[in-house]
């Protein structure tokens, strides 16, 4: 763990404490927090309540290290190959989030108030069967780059809290819900791989 990593982890949640930077890069708390608070000292990133976020200051140093701190990465055909076939289920996903967050009526997509448990359920099933094939995807990352296997823990982790019954684990922006983590899975390798989002 350096500082140069601590600070990818705080670009990748935009927000957080340390032990949420630290749990998405499955790291030592202590570490990460010690080296953000290098950052906020060298004027790369801001403190409060015991959170950080990167400045212009530290987002344009993290800019500048990519392209040497990921150069391997960048040249590894094993990971560029996986992240085409995430890309596939990346837009499965986005539509299935799409139809949890709005349902059909009279014609038109409207906000999904989740009072009909039918169409939910549906769409909790898709999603999960969805995982179920995306897993061997992500079990692939987590070979070249093992930090990446803590994203398919949280993963399953929100769809275990799912399975409870606790719905705003699908995509609440809360909770380290299961688009929430996949967002963050897919902004950590665009930022390795020097991608861009297709929005």
């Amino acid at each position: 763990m350096n500082k140069f990593e601590a600070m990818h982890g705080l670009a990748i949640k935009k927000f957080g404490t340390a032990a949420a930077v630290a749990d998405l890069l499955a790291a030592d708390e202590s570490e990460v927090a010690a080296h953000l608070a290098d950052a906020v000292t060298a004027g790369e990133a801001a403190g409060a309540k015991g959170a950080f976020m990167l400045s212009p200051k530290g987002q344009a140093a993290l800019a500048a290290a990519y392209p040497s701190e990921f150069a391997t990465l960048r040249a590894d055909t094993a990971l560029s190959e996986g992240y085409a076939r995430f890309e596939i289920v990346n837009a499965e996903l986005k539509q299935m989030i799409t139809e949890w967050q709005t349902i059909e009526v009279a014609g038109e997509r409207v906000p999904n108030d989740h009072s009909d448990g039918d169409y939910d359920a549906k769409c909790i099933d898709r999603i999960a069967a969805l995982h179920e094939r995306a897993e061997p995807v992500l079990r692939a990352f987590s070979k070249i780059v093992p930090r990446l296997g803590r994203y398919v823990d949280r993963l399953g982790e929100a769809l275990d809290k799912v399975d409870e019954g606790q719905i705003e684990f699908v995509s609440g922006a809360k909770v380290s819900s299961y688009h929430t983590v996949w967002f963050e899975l897919h902004e950590d390798l665009l930022r390795m791989l020097d991608r861009k989002r297709d929005e």
